[in-house]
């Protein structure tokens, strides 16, 4: 009788033993859910850090599971863990990317916004003459006489159409003369220079006035 007791028994034993606990399949699936989700949102790119922090606890988790099948007796709640924090984190990244995308959104379309008035009031630029006097420069920076026209022995004079906004700044200039491998460095010498806002009516106004650049080879 005692020996028939323990056979019967044992089994009873080994069998909760060997299947303690179950993996968390929907709760891994429910963070890879969510980690594919934020990387649709944007998350790569406006929360990068949220996202790497939910991966990470992907890889982990990945590894737990992978490790417990190796084991005779398995225990998940490590996995439940590492599941719930990379969803927890996948969805914090999600909502950051949401939010940084819109003032990212935002931000572009003020700034758009802002050019196009920018354009608008250039477009208004009145070109000088008359009681319209050319803008005083204020500040001049020389230009930097290219090497190569140096050594091709280039000279001359570069003469420039240039806009000056209301604050006194270059805000446009393009070439009307044209001297061969000298253009560029006059036209980066004269987006740097500054002037008084010419007034109209006592107003500021921007203006269209015409500069001459000289290269003389030294």
């Amino acid at each position: 009788m005692p020996i028939r007791a323990l056979v019967v028994v044992l089994p009873m034993l080994i069998l909760p033993l060997a299947g303690c606990g179950a993996p968390p399949t929907a709760e891994a699936d429910a963070a890879r859910q969510s980690i594919a989700g934020a990387s649709s949102a944007g998350a790569e790119k406006y929360a990068a850090a949220s996202l790497k922090e939910a991966q990470s606890a992907q890889t982990a988790l990945d590894a737990e599971l992978k490790a417990q099948q190796g084991k005779f007796i398995k225990s998940y709640d490590r996995a439940r863990e590492l599941a719930a924090a990379a969803k927890t984190a996948a969805d914090k990244a999600t909502t950051d990317a949401t939010s940084a995308r819109e003032r990212a959104e935002a931000e572009e379309t003020k700034k758009a916004k802002a050019a196009a008035a920018r354009r608008e009031k250039l477009a208004k630029a009145v070109r000088v003459g008359g009681q319209l006097r050319p803008p005083v420069r204020i500040k001049e920076v020389a230009p930097v006489y290219p090497a190569i026209a140096v050594s091709a022995g280039v000279e001359g004079d570069v003469v420039i159409e240039a806009t000056i906004d209301e604050d006194g700044k270059v805000a446009e200039a393009h070439v009307v003369k044209s001297v061969p491998l000298l253009d560029q460095a006059a036209l980066d010498a004269v987006r740097q220079w500054q002037y008084q806002p010419s007034l109209l009516n006592g107003v500021p106004t921007a203006v269209i006035t015409i500069v001459t650049v000289k290269f003389t080879r030294p």
